[in-house]
């Protein structure tokens, strides 16, 4: 008999269980894959030597989230920000920029630099409170109400036809609404205007910084703490059914809806079997990961110094870009994010290489490659780019799919990102994270507060499975 058994050792899925074998719980993680990370997993992909991250690269959240904060993080694992969290390419050198500190930011945006200072500065100033409302369930009464109005009103503003009532000029517009992108499906939503401002504070209150070495070593501090507290980890362990697990007293599943439907067998009551089944994804994910002999030439000089750069044009554009997509339809001119972690951490790749990760939105279950439209809006935000490449890698949405179950037809953030399903995520619940049966938890990012590298499923999941089965609270995190 064991206490806690763990399915996936994604970042949802390892936070659990650190906090379960830190209560002095016996737990043991199962994972598929060779190796633990799930959406934050680092490999040799090309070459030796040149460290790609599959999935996330970046990691705002991280640096900020609740959990990762009480973990320590940063006294874990060098966390590394560059000066200019992102720029924007709207056309050629036409390009806005983000930088850690908001006043350069404000000083860059010309006549709309007052009114993005007045949008973003409650947000940047209060972002601990903001975290706090924005990484958990929905059905609560926010600790912080004063920010959560703020938010709110900003968020249905922007994810409204009210969004550029505040701004004269593209930039502003633009730098807002390619952060808003990272949520599929959208940028004129509340969702992803949301999720978009909460990830434009994050990048001047604690940048957009690259963990040294890859998002691997952010698993790797998780799983080393893990075994100094006595879990276990097996790797190369399809769990098949919960049958497998009745040993078990609390299951928690880093899942998708989907996959936990195919564990249970049959076990769960209709109603909510029929939730699970209903729960929706939303467009897939495309994704080149090139080996360079140089940095990238921008045209815009302050991009060379930018971690993450968006390439989409105006907010018009990416607007268009992205209805199209959400509807089943491929852009020919997608909303790109690239990073190129060579600006902060040499260590990616040898002395003269860089690596270089990009990706946009497809619908879900595309078998397209996007690396030639990629490689062209490259070219053009960075002319010499192509002669630069020394080899590339791609994967499409059903290359996504096949790499890990949660993923969905492509869908990296396991589940769309919409104001129902934030609100029902799986299901409308106060407690979503547990489910009719009986010490089996679902923790992966189809539960609130969703998608990210933020360990707060997990951290949410873990929290309610320890004072329900064994009357214990969240233990000090620590290193």
């Amino acid at each position: 008999m064991t206490d806690v058994a763990v399915v996936g050792a994604g970042p949802n899925g390892l936070a659990a269980a650190v906090i379960m074998a830190r209560a002095g719980l016996d737990v043991t993680v199962f994972e598929t894959a060779a190796t633990p990370g799930g959406g934050a997993r680092t490999l040799e992909l090309i070459e030796p030597g040149h460290w790609h991250d599959i999935c996330s690269a970046v990691h705002p959240m991280a640096a900020a989230s609740l959990f990762f904060r009480s973990f320590g993080l940063d006294r874990r694992i060098q966390l590394l920000a560059p000066e200019v969290s992102y720029g924007h390419v709207i056309d050629g050198a036409a390009a806005a920029v983000a930088y850690r500190d908001l006043e350069q930011t404000v000083a860059g945006l010309g006549a709309d630099g007052a009114a993005y200072r007045q949008l973003m500065g409650p947000l940047v100033e209060r972002t601990n409170a903001l975290m706090e409302f924005t990484m958990d369930q929905l059905l609560r009464v926010p600790a912080h109400p004063l920010t959560a109005f703020r938010y709110g009103i900003r968020t249905l503003e922007q994810g409204s036809p009210a969004w550029n009532l505040r701004f004269k000029e593209q930039f502003a517009p633009a730098l807002l609404t390619g952060v808003a992108a990272h949520t599929p499906g959208g940028v004129r939503r509340p969702s992803s205007a949301g999720a978009g401002l909460m990830l434009g504070a994050l990048a001047h209150a604690v940048g957009f910084p690259f963990p040294a070495g890859g998002s691997q070593a952010i698993i790797d501090a998780m799983v080393q703490d893990l075994r100094a507290h006595g879990g276990r980890l097996e790797t190369e362990h399809r769990v098949a059914s919960l049958a497998e697990l009745t040993d078990a007293r609390v299951v928690m599943l880093d899942t998708s809806p989907t996959e936990f439907l195919r564990l249970a067998g049959g076990r769960l009551p209709a109603r909510y079997a029929r939730a699970l089944r209903h729960f929706r994804y939303g467009p897939g994910a495309a994704k080149v990961d090139f080996i360079l002999s140089g940095p990238v030439p921008w045209a815009h000089p302050e991009l060379r110094r930018a971690g993450t750069v968006h390439l989409g044009g105006t907010r018009q554009r990416m607007a268009a870009s992205e209805r199209a997509i959400a509807r089943g339809r491929h852009s020919e001119d997608p909303v790109i994010l690239a990073a190129q972690p060579a600006v902060v951490d040499p260590s990616r790749a040898p002395a003269g290489r860089h690596v270089l990760w990009a990706y946009c939105h497809v619908p879900n279950g595309s078998t397209r490659d996007m690396e030639p439209v990629i490689t062209a809006a490259l070219e053009r935000a960075a002319p010499g780019f192509t002669d630069l490449v020394v080899d590339s890698a791609s994967m499409s949405a059903a290359d996504y799919a096949a790499y890990n179950p949660n993923y969905v037809g492509g869908d990296f953030g396991t589940g769309a990102v919409s104001l129902p399903q934030l609100a029902a995520r799986p299901v409308l619940s106060p407690k979503p994270w547990r489910t009719p049966l009986d010490g089996v938890y679902l923790c992966s990012a189809g539960t609130p507060p969703g998608p990210g590298v933020h360990g707060m499923a997990g951290y949410r999941a873990a929290a309610l499975a320890l004072q329900t089965h064994f009357g214990l609270a969240v233990p000090p995190l620590q290193p």
